[in-house]
């Protein structure tokens, strides 16, 4: 073969595998809806036509007081809460909620559903006259369905280990993750506390000794196409939680009366690209990354 017809071949074959691989991105960018929300009950619910299925987010499971690592959940930990539905969209992009705690906290709820994320901003204002108990509170994202599990079977499951991951040392690292923690006041699970959050203020599960890299945790669908992740800002811990649910749970740090607290979030689904999911990742939270 002459140099000519060598290099025209060459190309031709760069290009098939450049096709090839971006042909989930491509699908998934001509999507005419992208993602859209609904509301059942607690459950906050993301849908889309190319999800291998829906994700249900206990939305919020609960809010929750410090010394939480090993103090009882029901007596000590959680704060007593009432829920309810401001408005949803036509379309189903754009939900609002209200939270009303025990204790005078009101935090309002805007989360707004686009091409290929999720996104939520929190207003949290202490309306009351004393210091809220209120640290950190927890979003419990179900996964079953996107990876390919039949949700009957969730309750105390650890096939889905595998397909999650968090990042360690700057690299994604799929669950279990070495020096895998199994005693706790509660067992199963994983929780990984931030270098800023109290070790003593985390959910009562197993903790590892290992500190994630930044505030992301996710989990792959099942033919391995797409990226599931979650990141908050300020964000209190990342926990692998028992009915095969993954937690980035968001940080309040308590409110003095009056005070005003705002608070950010994102679901990502996206094709399997982990250099563009850290990059937009980056992007979306720049005070995480300079606190790496």
């Amino acid at each position: 073969m002459n140099s000519y017809r060598m290099a025209s071949t060459l190309l031709l074959m760069t290009v098939s595998l450049s096709l090839i691989s971006h042909s989930c991105t491509q699908a998934w960018a001509a999507a005419p809806t992208g993602l859209s929300l609904a509301r059942e009950g607690h459950w906050l619910i993301i849908r889309g036509n190319l999800l291998p299925g829906e994700i249900r987010i206990n939305y919020l499971e609960a809010f929750c007081r410090a010394n939480s690592t090993d103090a009882d959940w029901v007596k000590h930990t959680t704060v007593p809460h009432t829920n309810q539905l401001v408005s949803l969209s036509s379309n189903g992009k754009v939900l609002k909620l209200k939270d009303t705690l025990a204790d005078g906290v009101i935090v309002q709820h805007t989360i707004t559903a686009t091409l290929d994320e999720v996104s939520f901003e929190l207003i949290a204002h202490n309306s009351g006259t004393t210091r809220s108990e209120a640290h950190w509170a927890q979003p419990c994202v179900r996964l079953s369905a996107f990876m390919g599990f039949d949700e009957k079977t969730a309750s105390n499951a650890t096939d889905y280990l595998p397909r999650s991951f968090i990042f360690l040392n700057g690299e994604l690292t799929r669950l279990p993750t070495r020096d895998w923690a199994t005693q706790a006041r509660y067992v199963p699970g994983q929780v990984w506390c931030p270098t800023h959050v109290p070790r003593t203020d985390v959910n009562p599960r197993p903790l590892s000794r290992l500190v994630p890299s930044n505030g992301l945790i996710g989990a792959f669908s099942a033919d391995e196409k797409l990226m599931f992740a979650t990141a908050w800002e300020p964000y209190q811990e990342l926990f692998q939680g028992v009915a095969r649910c993954l937690h980035s749970d968001f940080r309040l740090g308590g409110l003095n009366p009056k005070e005003t607290k705002h608070i950010r979030g994102k679901i990502y689904i996206v094709p399997n690209d982990v250099a563009a999911l850290l990059k937009r990742y980056n992007k979306d939270f720049p005070k995480s990354t300079k606190s790496r």
